[in-house]
C-alpha cells in the first residue's frame, strides 16, 4: 500500500508532541509500505517560517514531501485574536481568518494532495487543529484517517472543528479518554474508530537493576554496582519483547547521564518543549516551594528552551538530546515529571514507565490521571502542596518506586506494543480500503 502521512512538521529533530508520534508511525510502517509525508517547510511552530528546502527527501525510510508556507505567524496578533473569537460572537469567515493567522498557511501543500491523492491507499492526518488536516481531510474522505491528538481547550469549539471530526472515514484515538471526549462533543460518522495510540519499546534492563535508589548527594552513581547476589539465574528470562542479552553496565542506571551533566543525588526530569504551555512555568514554581521546603532533589529538563530559566543551583538544563541519550536521561531520573494540563497520550509518560522510572502527573489532564490509575505507576497532583508532598513521598521511598517501576512497564507490555499497535492500523487500512459507500465519497474542495 501507498500511505501518505499530513503533519504540519517533521524532522527527526523535532521531538514530543504530534510531530515524534507521527514520526514514530510513520518510520515502524514504512518496511511493509510505501510511506510518504506531506508537509511544511517549517521547524518552528511559533513563527512557521521556512527553514528546510522545499521538494523531496529520504529520511530513515520515509519519503519527505516539504512545501513552502505562504505566510509566517505574528504570535501576538493572533494571540489577541484568539481572544477575541473565543470570547465573541462571530462568524465562518471569522474562524477561517483565525486558522489562516495560526498556521500553518500551506496551499501548496493542498494543492499537491488534490492533484495526487488518487496515488494513495490511505491518507492519515496527525492533529486537529492545523489547517492542512482542516482542509485535506476534505479532499478524499473515504480513505483519511484522523490522528486527533485532542483534548478539551477553547479552540476546539469552534464550528470549523464540528465539521472536522464528521469528514474522515476513520478516527484513531490516542486513549479512551480522547475517545470518550469527542464522541460525547462531536457527530462522529467514521466508518472505523480505534483506539490506537503509540507504540513504545521497552528497554533491554534486567528486572534486578531496576529502581536501585538515587545515590546520595556525593556518591558517586557508579557506586553499589551489582554484587553476585543481583546476578540473573539461569532460569530468568527477560520480558517479552526485550532483547535477551544480559548488559552487566546496567547495573549503574543513568550512570552516563548524570556524570555528562555532573548529577548527584535525585533527580525530577522533565523533557519536551520547555514552554508555559506545557506546565514549566508552574512546574518550577511548584518544584522550587519543594526546595524551599527541604527537598534535595535536582530537577534537569531536557528538550528545546521556549522561555527563560532561573539560575538556580537545583535547576539543570539539558537541551536537546539525542534517542540514545533521552533514554540514559529517563533512566537516571528518580521521578519523571509531566506537568502539560493538556495530554491526548504523552509518550513522555508511556516512555518513563518503559524503563521503570514512575512519574508525577498533572492532574488537571484526564488521560494523565487516568494513565496513573490504570497502570499505578505514578502519583498526580492538583496544587503546590500536593506536588511538594508527593515528590517527597516518591524521592524518600525506593520500595515505592520500584513497585511503581515494574507496574509500569507491565503496563506498557501489554498496552503498548508495537506489534499491537500496528496491527491495530493494519485493521483500519482493511476496512477503509473496502468499497467506499456514496455518502463517503462525497467531498468538499478546500478553501484557498
Amino acid at each position: 500500500m501507498k500511505i501518505a502521512f499530513i503533519i504540519q512538521r517533521y524532522g527527526t529533530e523535532i521531538l514530543g508532541g504530534s510531530e515524534y508520534h507521527c514520526l514514530l508511525i510513520a518510520e515502524r510502517l514504512a518496511p511493509k509500505h510505501q510511506v510518504e509525508v506531506l508537509t511544511t517547510c517549517a521547524a518552528d511552530y511559533i513563527t512557521w517560517a521556512n527553514e528546510y528546502a522545499e521538494g523531496a527527501d529520504r529520511i530513515r525510510g520515509v519519503t519527505v514531501r516539504r512545501f513552502a508556507n505562504a505566510r509566517t505567524r505574528d504570535i501576538h496578533a493572533f494571540n489577541r485574536y484568539s481572544e477575541w473569537i473565543f470570547t465573541s460572537a462571530h462568524t465562518r469567515d471569522d474562524e477561517m481568518e483565525w486558522l489562516r493567522q495560526q498556521g500553518p498557511w500551506c496551499p501548496a501543500l493542498l494543492e499537491y494532495l488534490e492533484r495526487n491523492q488518487q496515488q494513495y491507499d490511505v491518507l492519515i492526518f496527525f492533529t486537529y487543529l492545523y489547517a492542512p488536516t482542516v482542509l485535506g481531510t476534505r479532499v478524499a474522505p473515504h480513505k483519511s484517517i484522523l490522528v486527533p491528538t485532542a483534548h478539551d481547550e477553547p479552540a476546539i469549539r469552534l464550528d470549523i472543528y464540528k465539521e472536522l471530526f464528521s469528514v474522515p472515514a476513520g478516527l484513531a484515538y490516542n486513549t479512551e479518554v480522547e475517545r470518550r471526549f469527542l464522541t460525547t462533543h462531536f457527530s462522529i460518522r467514521a466508518v472505523e474508530e480505534e483506539t490506537v495510540g503509540c507504540g513504545v519499546d521497552l528497554p533491554a534492563t534486567h528486572p534486578a537493576f531496576r529502581n536501585r535508589p538515587a545515590p546520595a548527594s556525593g556518591e558517586d552513581p557508579g557506586a553499589g554496582a551489582a554484587s553476585a547476589a543481583d546476578e540473573p539465574g539461569e532460569d530468568e528470562t527477560p520480558d517479552e519483547g526485550e532483547s535477551p542479552t544480559f548488559r552487566p553496565h546496567l547495573a549503574e542506571r543513568g550512570t552516563t547521564f548524570r556524570r555528562r551533566h555532573r548529577l548527584h543525588g535525585p533527580i525530577a526530569l522533565y523533557g519536551g518543549r520547555i514552554d508555559a504551555g506545557k506546565g514549566c512555568e508552574e512546574l518550577i514554581e511548584y518544584f522550587s516551594s519543594y526546595v524551599q521546603e527541604g527537598g534535595d532533589a535536582t530537577l534537569a529538563l531536557m528538550g528545546v528552551k521556549l522561555m527563560p530559566l532561573p539560575e538556580e543551583p537545583f535547576i539543570r538544563f539539558a537541551g536537546r538530546l539525542s534517542d540514545q541519550e533521552r533514554l540514559q536521561a529517563l533512566e537516571a531520573a528518580t521521578v519523571v515529571v509531566v506537568p502539560s494540563p493538556y495530554e491526548s497520550l504523552s509518550l513522555l509518560a508511556l516512555e518513563s514507565f518503559a524503563v521503570g522510572t514512575p512519574i508525577l502527573a498533572n492532574a488537571r489532564s484526564e488521560v494523565l490521571v487516568d494513565h496513573c490509575h490504570r497502570s499505578n505507576a505514578g502519583l498526580y497532583y492538583a496544587d503546590r502542596d500536593e506536588f511538594v508532598e508527593c515528590l517527597s513521598l516518591l524521592i524518600a521511598d525506593p520500595h515505592l518506586r520500584a513497585s511503581m517501576g515494574r507496574n509500569g512497564r507491565t503496563y506498557v507490555q501489554q498496552n503498548y506494543r508495537w506489534d499491537v499497535i500496528l496491527g491495530k492500523y493494519e485493521k483500519m487500512f482493511t476496512k477503509l480500503r473496502q468499497p467506499p459507500t456514496a455518502l463517503q465519497t462525497v467531498s468538499a474542495r478546500p478553501a484557498q
